[in-house]
């Protein structure tokens, strides 16, 4: 199976540091939601992995979550693509959970979900938690210079970004990279 996992905020959709807390504030970022299609037309299944503290923080709950993913999920539909699943972390920081992005707990839980090793599995985010979580779980760690990436853009990533990191200026860019290379023996 080929399978690439997403962070939410910041990667598929704008983020604000006041938190996406209804559908209205929920808006895809230019391209993204097209090259989700070209990832499933490609043949990859796609998952969200996605910190969604406002949930513990009480800033939304539940049916408001799932209004916003039923809004990206629609929207997606409209363009050709589709998410395969959505896992999300509800807890704040001071939860000490083991589902909070940089741990690894949601990436774990994917693969449990799908069935596969998620050695070499491409993980893409906009933050180095993102990409942390993604190390840690054994994929492939990819960086989007938007949402909170865009602070690298024209700069090195800092020594401590795992190791064999690749940067994309956007979801799409990160897409056209995907499709285009070679899928390698798993």
């Amino acid at each position: 199976m080929k399978l690439v996992i997403l962070d939410r905020d910041g990667t598929i959709n704008e983020d604000s540091d006041e938190f996406i807390k209804s559908p209205e504030e929920w808006q895809p970022l230019p391209g993204a939601l097209e090259a989700i299609a070209r990832l499933n037309h490609a043949g990859w299944h796609v998952a969200v992995a996605s910190n969604q503290s406002g949930l513990g923080r009480g800033l939304f709950d539940l049916s408001a979550l799932n209004a916003m993913h039923a809004k990206m999920h629609k929207m997606l539909a409209a363009v050709g693509g589709r998410i395969d699943a959505v896992f999300f972390c509800p807890h704040t920081p001071d939860d000490r959970c083991s589902c909070r992005k940089p741990l690894p707990g949601l990436f774990e839980q994917i693969g449990e979900r799908f069935g596969v090793e998620l050695r070499g599995v491409p993980a893409v985010g906009d933050a180095l938690r993102d990409l942390e979580a993604a190390a840690a779980a054994g994929c492939e760690p990819h960086l989007v210079l938007t949402g909170k990436g865009a602070a690298w853009r024209g700069q090195a990533l800092p020594a401590h970004a795992p190791a064999g990191t690749r940067v994309h200026a956007d979801l799409g860019a990160f897409a056209d990279h995907l499709v285009a290379r070679p899928v390698a023996p798993r």
